[in-house]
């Protein structure tokens, strides 16, 4: 999984905040607020997007309302996943992960660890 461009990531974000699925005109007038960006611009990426598998996107009258494909924590899971799988030291990789982690997400991931410990054991 690649990483998503600087466009790519605000709308994948604006996306994933809400509850419903969006056309790109509520996403574009959400992205105007705070910056210059053409409708085009938007439909363009939102399409690729769409097209990379990120994004489903259904007929809503005549325009297409787009969700994403999987929360924002699944895709980060995904990415740091694939990452590690890309690496040729995974212990070196995951140690400078862990000493770069505040304590109290040090603290969720070794409650998260052992969770998994105890499934695996079932």
């Amino acid at each position: 999984m690649r990483l998503l461009g600087e466009l790519e990531s605000r709308i994948m974000q604006l996306l994933w905040r809400r509850e419903e699925p969006a056309t790109v005109r509520q996403v574009h007038d959400e992205l105007a607020r705070d910056r210059d960006v053409a409708y085009t611009t938007v439909m363009t990426v939102m399409e690729r997007l769409w097209r990379k598998g990120h994004l489903t996107r259904t007929a809503r009258g005549r325009a297409f309302a787009y969700a994403p494909v999987m929360s924002e924590a699944e895709y980060t899971a995904k990415l740091m996943h694939d990452l590690l799988v890309g690496t040729r030291d995974r212990g070196s990789a995951l140690a400078h992960f862990v000493r770069g982690m505040r304590r109290s997400d040090e603290a969720e991931l070794l409650r998260l660890a052992e969770e998994a410990r105890r499934r695996r054991r079932k």
